[in-house]
């Protein structure tokens, strides 16, 4: 199950709206073939590990292992419990059951009434965490948000100017494109739109654009600046109307709990995951009605003095402290307990 865990993650970025699997053939305590779901609408990680198998006689006597509950219903490809099912495996340990209503439990009914032994919840925890999106997004019924920002060592985002251009270092800055290319969007506020004018892309590594995201309430925003390039696609969260163009479309809200119907919309276009990078505003009131699941702080060794304070966190649980030349990423997760 460490192997499959291993090979689930090497689907990172490129499967959602699927989970990552990873999936490990085992005859006589020799893993014999192993595969993982590549990209989404592609063969699933069961799939790819049985067509992997040299000698399909073999299975009859294989234990597969696979981080996820295989699936029982035809989507883009046919229903892997059923493959198992004809492969004639032995037994099938699983990591984690699907959260997928479609699914939950299916996979597993359908193994045992073919007479497959089934183990289930073995590295669970491990599991679980690697698909928190998926998990997230299931459970919860929204994508699984990230917070990220920059603060300087005495605690500002930006200067009083609005300006927040390189806080934090070089090396720091390619991390959040590695970051980018491995979430589904990306959310901004008026103000960051107005005065930084980001692209919001990918650049520095490879992987595909998020989706940008822009609250705009009374569409004020300038239709020169980068979001506006139809270059990717772009939505615009506004109180005005709704409107489709090209990569660019307008989503007319209601003024009240606005973070509450992004989220909806978001979760009915099948976005498990999202980042939010700025600004202060935007990020404290998703703070402030508890809806985040992990926070992405880097600390530089600079200062403005004065300026725009950082948000600041609650119920939050610090994970990680990594130095990265001079500055310092702390990665917090909410604490719901």
């Amino acid at each position: 199950m460490e192997r499959a865990l291993e090979l689930a993650v090497n689907g990172a970025g490129n499967v959602s709206p699927n989970p990552m699997v990873g999936c490990v053939v085992v005859w006589d305590d020799k893993i014999i073939a192993e595969g993982w779901h590549m990209k989404y609408g592609s063969r699933h990680a069961e799939v790819n590990a049985i067509n992997a198998v040299k000698d399909k006689s073999m299975l009859a006597e294989s234990t597969v292992y696979v981080t996820l509950e295989p699936c029982n219903f035809h989507g883009n490809t046919p229903p892997c419990a059923d493959l198992l099912v004809s492969s004639k495996v032995k037994r099938v340990v699983i990591c984690n059951l699907d959260p997928n209503p479609k699914v939950s439990g299916g996979g597993v009914q359908k193994l045992m009434d073919n007479n497959i032994e089934v183990e289930i919840g073995v590295l669970e925890e491990r599991g679980k965490e690697i698909n928190k999106r998926f998990f997230t997004y299931h459970n919860k019924k929204r994508p699984y948000i990230i917070l990220k920002w920059a603060e300087t060592a005495d605690g500002f985002i930006a200067k009083e100017d609005h300006d927040s251009k390189w806080i934090s270092n070089t090396y720091s800055r390619q991390l959040v494109h590695q970051w980018r290319a491995e979430e589904d969007a990306i959310l901004i506020g008026k103000n960051t739109a107005e005065f930084d004018n980001p692209m919001l892309n990918v650049r520095d590594t490879e992987g595909k654009d998020p989706i940008r995201i822009v609250i705009d309430p009374k569409l004020k925003l300038s239709k020169k600046l980068h979001l506006f390039d139809q270059q990717q696609t772009t939505l615009v969260f506004n109180l005005e109307r709704n409107e489709a163009q090209p990569n660019l479309e307008y989503i007319k809200l209601h003024p009240e709990q606005i973070e509450h119907q992004i989220l909806d919309k978001l979760y009915l276009r099948k976005i498990l995951s999202l980042i939010i990078e700025g600004g202060s505003t935007t990020l404290q009131k998703f703070i402030g009605m508890g809806l985040w699941d992990e926070a992405r702080l880097f600390k530089s060794n600079k200062k403005f003095s004065k300026g725009i304070a950082s948000p600041q966190l609650d119920r939050s649980v610090l994970k990680t402290v990594e130095n990265i030349l001079d500055d310092r990423l702390f990665i917090y997760t909410r604490n719901d307990g």
